[in-house]
């Protein structure tokens, strides 16, 4: 059996796959994409190399995404998620029976084509008439928006390459400005394992613009470091809070699991004064 070797930019491991069938192979304007089928996993997105989700634990990574922010704000009803081309944060996004609408920005229409086709579980909601698609690039579509936004999800792929432009402090300033008083913003931030100088890079850069910012975390098995982080920034509600009642089907996701998912503040703090050593 033929194996694939995860090229990740920034992990000092490599991750190896074995193959059990290649069912996509093919480059867009923007990345190699590939789809492969592995025995443990199932299918298998990959963009450039690395992982972007499997069939088999992809709900850990999209639930954490899209239901801390959701069930931190009062009702949800405008969301933007950015990036995601597989669909899954739309997905878990549409669980929220206030959401209204919800604007879907991916650069790469051809992750979205893929996705309908060899991940129809996953893309199962981009369609939902309250869904409307802008292949465009994500930090020129908030520019400029209007203040009506409850949540602004971002589900990028590595900070390298094209994905660098939403990891700004001009990017973040068009978010916070687009946001009402109770709204939220999410990014993924790479591995605590890994990744600790990146964390707390896109972590001080937020600062820097929301009144309010705070780091949760999940386990991901296929994603370099596994310890994988969230960054999230408000005009001043905690993310920590719930403030609606947790009532809907997901694998993980749950109101303890929200409650415990937070960076403790001890911990937190020390991370932040670049004292947390490994």
């Amino acid at each position: 059996m033929i194996k694939f070797h995860e090229k990740d930019p920034y992990a000092p491991i490599q991750y190896s796959y074995e193959v059990e069938d290649i069912l996509y192979r093919g480059k867009s304007k923007f990345q190699e994409i590939m789809v492969i089928r592995n025995p443990h996993f199932g299918k298998m997105l990959i963009l450039d190399g690395v992982v972007q989700i499997t069939e088999r634990d992809e709900f850990f990574y999209h639930e954490m995404l899209a239901h801390v922010v959701l069930h931190a704000h009062p009702a949800p009803k405008k969301v933007i998620v950015i990036g995601g081309g597989d669909g899954g944060a739309v997905r878990e996004v549409l669980k929220h029976k206030t959401v209204e609408k919800v604007y879907f920005i991916e650069i790469d229409e051809e992750v979205i084509n893929v996705s309908r086709k060899f991940f129809p579980t996953v893309a199962c909601d981009v369609d939902d008439p309250r869904v409307e698609i802008k292949c465009m690039d994500g930090a020129e579509f908030v520019r400029g928006q209007n203040a009506d936004i409850d949540a602004v999800i971002v589900d990028s792929t590595d900070i390298v390459g094209f994905a660098t432009s939403l990891f700004t402090k001009e990017f973040f300033t068009s978010i916070k400005n687009c946001l009402t008083e109770s709204g939220f913003y999410v990014t993924l931030s790479e591995s605590l394992h890994f990744h600790k100088d990146i964390v707390i890079e896109v972590q001080e850069t937020m600062k820097g613009v929301f009144p309010l910012v705070d780091l949760y975390a999940a386990p991901i098995a296929t994603y370099a470091g596994n310890w994988w982080t969230f960054s999230v920034g408000s005009k001043g509600l905690s993310p920590r809070e719930l403030r609606q009642k947790f009532d809907m089907k997901t694998k993980y996701y749950s109101d303890e699991i929200h409650r415990q998912a937070f960076l403790p503040k001890g911990m937190y703090e020390r991370l932040m004064q670049k004292k947390l050593e490994w």
